[in-house]
Parts: C-alpha cells; structure tokens; sequence
C-alpha cells in the first residue's frame, strides 16, 4: 500500500510539474529583427516582444474579457498553424511602395470545452496579436491583455480630455501613476539606446477603440471606449447623457474579432516612420468601389485651401441674410482662384455652403473645375446617422460635383461611433466621394481598405488658438501621432497662430506632416505673398520616399527627406532650444542638383532667407537655426 501510495503522489507531482511547465509558442520576423513569443504557464497567457534579442514588451498579460470570463486564464495552447506574407501595393504615406512581409502564426488555444484563435504577426518593424473568439449568440466582449515596458523606458503621451487633440507629454514610464490615461499611438524610447517602440492598433471595425491606462508600475492596461473616460468635446456637444449611454460595454454577436494590438519597434525613429506594419494588417480595397485599387481615378489627392483660420472676406461683419450668404459664396469662389494660382488641386468650404444652394453648388463647382479645383464641404456627423437621409444627401453632393467632405464631431471611440466611420465611408465611397474626417480618433489602417478616406484629424493642429506654443510639439508629432497615419494637422499660417515658431518653420511642416489631403490653414493670398512661394507651390501632398533623419530627436528635431519623383525635399523643424547641425545630402542621387534653401531670417521670425545653389550628394548642409526655427531645401537635378 505504501509503495502504491508513493508511486501515485509522484505521478500526481509529474502532472503538477508538467502543468507548470511554460510553453512558448513564437514568431520571427523574416529578417529576424523582431520576435513575439506566448507562453503558457499553468494556464496563464503572457506574450514578449524583442528587437534584436532585447526586450521591446516585457512579459505582459493576454487576454480578453467574454461576458467577464478572462479567456487567457486556465488556457491552453494545442496547435500552431503558421503562414508568410511577401504583397506590394500601392500607398500614399512616407513612400508610394508599402511592402507586407511577414511571418505569422494561428494559435489554437483551449479553455475550458471551448476554444478561441490567437494570431500574431512579426514584421521586421513590428509585431502585433489579436483574438478570435467563435461563437454563437450575444457576448459582451472587454479588455484584458497589457503592455509592460522595460525599467528605465521613457514615453510620450497625452489623455482622452479633447479626444485625440492632446499635447504630449515626455516621462519616464515608471512615473505614470496608476489610472493615468494615454491615448495611441504611444511612442517610448527604450533604455541604454536599445531603441525605440510605439504602441497602437490596427484595423478597428466592429468593435470599441483601444486606449491605453498606466498600472503606475511602468506598464499600460489595455482598456476599450466604453471605459474611457468621454472627451471634453463629446460631452460639450452630445450632453452627459450620452455619455452614460456610452460608457456601457457593446454587446456583439456571433464570431467577435479584435482589433489588431501593434508594436512598433526599431533601432532609431526612421523604422518606425516607414513602418508598414499598421494599414499592412487592414484588408485590401474593396473592388466593388475602388476597381483600380488606390488608382482608381476619383481618389485624387492633393493640397487644399480652406477659408477658416486666416480670414477670408469681412462676410461676417454683415447682417444675416442673402447679402452675406452672397458675400460667403464670392468669397469661395474667390478661394478657388487663389488654389487654382497656388497650383493646389482642392479646396475645403466650411458650413457656410448649406445657404448656397443647389444652383450656386453647381456654380461654384463648374468655376472651380476649371482652374483644376475641386470642391469639398462640410458636414455634420450627428446628420449622417440615419442611413436614408446620408445616401440622400451623398447622392445629392456627387450629383452637383462635389468632390469630397469634411465630417465633423465624432469625438468617441464606442462601438457605436467606430460603425459609423465604416457607414460613411462606405456609403461616400458609392457616391464617390472623398472623405476627412474630423473631431476624430486616430487612425487604424483602414484607409488602405477605403482609400476614400484621404486624412483624419486626430491631432492638435493649428485649429488650436489657445495652445501656448508650437516647437516642441510639432517635433513630438512625427514620431507619435504621425506614425498611425495621416493628420489633418492645417499647417503653414504666417499669422499669430505660429506662435514661437518661424515662418521656415511654418513652411517645413508641409514638408514633414504626411497628409494626402494637405490642408493649408493660412489664407492663399499670404502664401501667394510669401517669398517662399515658389517653394510652397512645389511642395506635393504625397511621396515616393522618406527618410527621418538620424539627427531627429522626439520632441527636439525633426529632420526629413522626402522624394517626389526625381525631385527631393529637405524639412526641419527646430524645438525650443537654439541649435547648429550639418545634414549631409547622401540621400540624393548621382549627378548635380539645383538647389533652393528656405532659412530663418536671423533676427526676425516672419522673415526668411532664400538661398540657390548647386549641390551633389557629397554636399551637406550646415544650419544655425533659432528656437522654434526651421529649414526647407528643394532639389532639383
């Protein structure tokens, strides 16, 4: 008896151990830069992100919530299925090739009698995971998996107060107390130079946004729309009740997807600038609408004037009436004529349209049309909720010419308002319509599934009358907002609304800030004026190349080259502090380039100086640029 006895304690002992025994299941990226490995261990799910064997993602808790059962706890992985991905398409980011090359895997993971599905993906700047729970039937599905940075990581951040308008801030990870809130795309730079990450997602549908909250010991929970806390801007517009409604979990049906959890990871800043990764996840364009893919003919991108931050006419100074509706609509067309002597391909006309009517639309198209503009308007989204009345009214717009519109105040990432996105965008894409997103949140990559939407806000731009300074933020929003997609930032103002940055620097921002849709805040006319203006004109609103520049640093320099064609562009924006650098030109190709340099004036920051001369790529530029400065280069072979 006692030897049977001994005999079942040690193989109880043998199942415990082989229990607790971790088992990994991995993926690596194809140049085997990035790594993302789950364990099991006695049940419980964690994952681990590395860059060149170093931790990008310390081990971190993974899961979802399901009707408030955690689904990576008591887990179990049973079988791995792995595939590749080797695709280019087309693209209208930091260059006009992206590449989806990957290595992934399909985790079959059990839990209790049911089982789920755990995809990764390594991209060599990038990995990313997301669940798939099959089921029948309505499920509240919430949050549950986590990001823990490594000791010594220093992050940039800001809340959800105005919804994806923030300025960020620079601390140390280990400083964020608990409960704090950070919107994505969150980037940090790791210790000791190991480089550098930014925490987002990918392909939001069917499903509430992710936002991030600090657990104060150097790590970020992931927590769903419902969750957050409501915008500043949602609660001004849609009142607390709303908002209560709102802060209720979704409850979905059938087979529940998640969005894709992304990190980003590279040894420097310009990796994670070219980064694929996040629209590379999203699904192709849909040929129903876009047969040609990206090419379709109506995507047209372009530069855009828009009469809201400068001026534009004393229309307001009059009475309500027909006399200032005229007044207005002069105007706009006036606008139109000042984009069609910039040579820009768009102009954005705000509310004021509505008073036009359908015979002055038809007007202000037709005479936009012929100096090469075309026409867009605003709309609001609480009017494009009933799917009859927005077919109607898009219809309405195409059939008047109306090339694309501005859709304003979403302002939440609930289930509810992400489905809206995906209503409007497919319904603008059966009317041919472009599309800009405003009062919104960040973007996912699902621009490459409908190429309609050509640019979102998401960012504090130069809407913001109020905001104390420019320098440091626009050298913080390259590595950081930028990095999830275009933004709708309206660059380039000469005015007042520049603030502590000089006109160079005002110039360079059209340079660094990606948008397809690139909306200039200033008047035309003060661009038209400007001494930079053939410089300005130049300037296209999409590329073929990018590189970040080694000498960038977040919040301090922004350093950019970009191609068009065969012509180059050099972009700097200068922060707070007064600094000398020499940028050499090795990016350009063989042969002698023409070059045009847009300086700070040296004592006066709504001045510039303007340089020509000839330059090879052994040539470098050195710059001695003011607090606030910044610098633009032209290259013309």
């Amino acid at each position: 008896m006692r030897r049977q006895a001994s005999g079942a304690l040690a193989a109880a002992l043998l199942c415990l151990a082989a229990a607790a025994r971790p088992e990994t299941a991995s993926v690596e990226s194809p140049g085997r830069r990035v790594r993302i490995a789950v364990t099991e261990t006695a049940g419980v799910l964690t994952y681990l992100v590395t860059l060149q064997g170093r931790p990008v993602v310390d081990s971190s808790p993974l899961g979802i919530l399901i009707d408030g059962v955690d689904l990576g706890q008591a887990a179990r992985i049973t079988r791995v299925e792995r595939y590749s991905t080797d695709v280019r398409y087309p693209w209208r980011g930091a260059h006009s090739e992206a590449v989806d090359r990957s290595n992934g895997a399909r985790l079959s993971v059990a839990h209790g009698s049911s089982a789920w599905v755990l995809e990764l993906r390594a991209f060599d700047a990038a990995a990313a995971f997301r669940l798939v729970v099959p089921g029948t039937g309505d499920h509240v599905p919430d949050a549950a998996s986590g990001f823990r940075l490594p000791a010594g990581t220093t992050v940039w951040f800001h809340g959800p107060r105005n919804h994806y308008e923030g300025l960020y801030q620079r601390r140390l990870a280990s400083s964020v107390a608990a409960g704090e809130w950070a919107a994505p795309p969150v980037t940090f730079m790791l210790p000791s130079g190991a480089g550098y990450g930014s925490i987002t997602e990918a392909v939001l549908r069917d499903y509430a946004g992710m936002m991030l909250q600090a657990d104060g010991k150097g790590g970020l929970l992931e927590r769903l729309g419902h969750a957050v806390p409501a915008s500043y801007p949602y609660t001004l517009r849609y009142g607390e009740d709303n908002a209560k409604r709102l802060a209720v979990p979704a409850t979905l049906s059938g087979t529940i997807t998640t969005p894709w959890r992304v990190v980003l990871a590279g040894l420097d800043l310009d990796t994670l600038v070219n980064s694929d990764a996040i629209h590379a996840l999203a699904p192709p364009p849909d040929p129903r609408f876009f047969p040609q893919g990206l090419r379709t003919p109506w995507l047209v991108p372009g530069r855009a004037v828009w009469r809201y931050l400068d001026g534009g006419g004393n229309c307001q100074e009059l009475p309500q009436g027909p006399e200032r509706d005229r007044c207005s609509f002069e105007v706009a067309k006036d606008f139109s004529r000042l984009a069609g002597e910039l040579g820009f391909e768009h102009q954005v006309v705000e509310g004021q349209w509505r008073r036009f009517g359908d015979e002055q639309l038809a007007e202000l198209v037709d005479y936009s049309r012929r100096l090469g503009v075309r026409v867009w308007v605003w709309v609001h989204s609480r009017d494009q909720q009933d799917p009859g009345t927005r077919r109607q009214l898009f219809e309405r717009l195409h059939g008047l010419g109306i090339a694309g519109i501005k859709v304003d105040f979403l302002d939440h990432e609930a289930k509810e308002v992400i489905d809206l996105y995906q209503a409007i965008l497919e319904d603008a894409a059966r009317s041919q319509l472009l599309v800009d997103f405003h009062g919104a949140n960040k973007p996912t990559g699902m621009e490459r599934t409908w190429p309609n939407e050509m640019t979102r806000e998401a960012v504090q731009g130069l809407e913001y009358r109020n905001t104390p300074g420019w320098a440091e933020h626009n050298t913080t929003l390259p590595f950081t907002r930028f990095l999830a997609g275009p933004a709708d930032y309206t660059p380039v103002v000469f005015g007042e609304r520049r603030k502590d940055t000089t006109w160079a620097h005002q110039v360079a921002t059209a340079v660094v800030f990606t948008s397809p849709l690139l909306v200039y805040g200033g008047h035309p006319q003060s661009l038209l004026d400007n001494p930079a203006v053939d410089v300005i004109r130049s300037i296209p609103a999409v590329w073929d190349e990018t590189r970040a520049l080694p000498q960038s640093a977040v919040g301090e320099l922004a350093a950019f080259a970009r191609r068009s064609g065969d012509r180059w562009f050099l972009g700097v924006l200068n922060g707070r502090q007064p600094r000398t650098l020499r940028l050499p030109l090795s990016f350009l190709g063989k042969g002698r380039y023409q070059a045009t340099f847009v300086a700070d004036h040296r004592e006066n920051g709504a001045a510039v100086e303007l340089e020509r001369r000839a330059v090879t790529a052994r040539d470098s530029v050195s710059l001695s640029m003011r607090d606030g400065g910044g610098f633009v280069a032209r290259f013309t072979r």
